[in-house]
């Protein structure tokens, strides 16, 4: 009786763990969503800030924001757009190739990433308190490893 019950919790395990892990994105994603929401940004908004920060103002393409986007659904124009609306960045189309539309990071941008930066470590460690930092490493390696497909 005890093994038949070990085989049926067994079988039933992967599914155990992706709700586990659905359920703590869905977590977390809330966690950001709520801690950006005093910057009127949406976490997409603000991984693309992220994401220009790191080219120090270089200039950047459509392709290569969607490329570094979080969410792979996330919709990159409307993104940009509303950022630019805003006055967070500039998009302006290429001199060499007219296709191409070239984005880069404003000033005010920069000012707003100085702003978040304050109480973003704050946040960060209050997100994951719970956990040690060998689990965190280990966490992010699992996490990492099960999104490899082959």
């Amino acid at each position: 009786m005890k093994d038949e019950k070990e085989n049926i919790e067994r079988k039933n395990f992967p599914r155990e763990v992706i709700n586990d892990v659905l359920r703590a994105g869905n977590w977390m994603h809330e966690r950001e969503t709520e801690h950006l929401k005093q910057y009127a940004l949406s976490l997409e908004q603000y991984n693309v800030l992220v994401l220009l920060r790191k080219l120090d103002g270089e200039v950047i393409n459509m392709s290569t924001i969607q490329a570094g986007m979080i969410s792979e659904m996330s919709n990159a124009t409307r993104l940009v757009e509303k950022l630019r609306v805003k006055g967070y960045l500039t998009r302006e189309q290429s001199q060499e190739n007219r296709r191409k539309v070239e984005i880069k990071i404003t000033q005010k941008g920069m000012l707003l990433l100085t702003d978040i930066d304050k109480t973003q470590k704050k946040h960060e460690k209050k997100v994951v308190k719970n956990l040690t930092s060998r689990e965190l490493q280990t966490l992010s390696r699992l996490l990492n490893k099960m999104q490899i497909e082959k």
